[in-house]
Formats: structure tokens, C-alpha cells, sequence
């Protein structure tokens, strides 16, 4: 040893401390279906959240949280585009390894999927005709056709609530579309959403009345994977304290969404 060459050690020390480290990173770094990659499930017809824009990319506000998620996981972004019906049934058949699509934190969907911690939140509006009746609360629309998400919190409320008859739909575009044209006497989904559609597009609809507390939404995962979902949190506390979170948020809603 006494006569190895001083910069032939440094070498090998550096070897074996870089070595020390890929291996440290490997054993950290979140297990996805395919190495190096997250895919991500969602709807893509659900605009403001995700959707495609006028040149048929995919963009939208949980587009972006997927993407600045994945990035600070170090995992390249791969979206998988499916009905809304079928999504959650398609993260435990290991179609994706995480749905970012506005996904309703209740107690019924954990007892399957996990969930991250809360990363936005809004309430329930109901949606009419701009010159239809302005329905306040949940039982003045019993009697009346409502249309809905098929599968969605928002469905499951409805239908509590009693006395409505509910309709369902694979997407918003198609009830809100029957809403317009009368075939609907109004439609049930996110407040964020109705504020975006009156803003962006020219739909005759407008939101009526806002039902019960804000509620929370997170990225489901898979509960047979608790490492990424570890990773996961970790991102998008990361996410909010670099101010990547506020700017996402501001562009698509001008404000902070990350509270109640």
C-alpha cells in the first residue's frame, strides 16, 4: 500500500464514494411500473384540470401539478388518457402508477386506493341554463334531470340527496352540452370548473349555488405502494415551498387553491 500512487487512491476513493451514492439514490428512488418514468391516468376532457388545448396538446391545471410533480422525483412524465368511469379501477389494474384528475379524497376511496396529502381543494356547484331557474340547494332539485359524471363524488351526492333524477355522462363536455341545449334542467360538478368554463368559453350556462364545505382533493396511488407515495408528499411540499405550486395555480384559477 505504501507504494500505491497518491492520485491512483484518490481515484479509487472517488470510484467508491460515487458508487456509494448511486446505490443510496437507488434505494430511495420511488418504485414505479417502469423504471424512470411515472405515468400518470387521467381523463383528458376536463377542462380547466386536464384537456387538450386548440393544437391537441394535453394541458390543463393537474397536467402541470403531474408534471412539476414528476419532475421533482426525478421520474420523466407519461400521461394515459381514459374515461373517468373506469380510472380508478385502472390504477389498481396497474395502468398507471398515479391518477391526477381531481380526485375526491373520501372515505369510501381509501378503503382501496391511497391517497397523497391534499394538494387543492373547491366545493360542489350546481350549473344551470343562463336563463334558467338559479337552484340554491340540493333539494331544489328534486324532481329535476341532473346531469353528472359518471362514477364522480359529485354523482354519489346526487343521488344521497334523494328525489333527483340523476343522469350520467363519461365527461363534462357531453352533459354540459345537453344542459346548454335544454335536454338537462341543470348539471352538478366543481366550482373551479363552472368559474373557468363562464370565463373561457362561450357555454350559455352559469353557476348557481355552492353546496356545502370546500373539499379536498389528492393523487391517488396505489396502497400497495407506500414508498411512492412517501415520494409523492415529499414533492409536493417541495412544490409549494419553491413557489412552483402559486404559479401553477394562479394561471389557471388567479388564485391559491392549496386551501380550504
Amino acid at each position: 500500500m505504501k507504494n500505491l500512487n497518491i492520485n491512483a487512491v484518490l481515484t479509487l476513493l472517488g470510484a467508491a464514494l460515487l458508487t456509494a451514492s448511486l446505490n443510496a439514490q437507488a434505494a430511495t428512488a420511488p418504485t414505479t411500473l417502469t423504471k424512470g418514468t411515472l405515468i400518470i391516468g387521467q381523463e383528458g376532457t376536463y377542462a380547466p384540470f386536464t384537456f387538450k388545448d386548440a393544437q391537441g396538446n394535453l394541458t390543463g391545471f393537474d397536467v402541470d401539478i403531474a408534471k412539476a410533480v414528476a419532475a421533482k422525483l426525478g421520474l420523466k412524465p407519461q400521461f394515459v388518457l381514459t374515461e373517468w368511469s373506469g380510472i380508478l379501477a385502472g390504477l389498481l389494474a396497474d395502468k398507471f402508477d398515479v391518477v391526477v384528475n381531481q380526485v375526491g379524497i373520501t372515505a369510501e376511496r381509501q378503503k382501496t386506493i391511497a391517497f397523497s396529502a391534499p394538494y387543492a381543494y373547491s366545493s360542489p356547484q350546481i350549473i344551470v341554463k343562463k336563463t334558467g331557474s338559479a337552484f340554491t340547494t340540493l333539494a331544489d332539485l328534486k324532481g329535476k334531470r341532473v346531469g353528472v359524471g359518471l362514477g364522480s363524488n359529485f354523482e354519489a351526492q346526487l343521488r344521497a340527496a334523494g328525489g333527483i333524477n340523476v343522469v350520467t355522462y363519461p365527461g363534462a363536455p357531453e352533459y354540459l352540452a345537453d344542459l346548454a341545449v335544454g335536454r338537462l334542467d341543470a348539471a352538478y360538478n366543481d366550482r373551479l370548473l363552472v368559474g373557468y368554463l363562464i370565463k373561457s368559453q362561450n357555454l350559455p350556462i352559469k353557476g348557481a349555488g355552492v353546496i356545502g364545505q370546500p373539499e379536498s382533493v389528492g393523487i391517488a396511488i396505489k396502497k400497495t405502494n407506500p414508498g411512492l407515495k412517501a415520494a409523492v408528499d415529499k414533492a409536493l411540499l417541495q412544490i409549494k415551498a419553491d413557489g412552483t405550486y402559486a404559479r401553477i395555480s394562479r394561471q389557471w384559477f388567479g388564485q391559491d387553491v392549496s386551501k380550504p
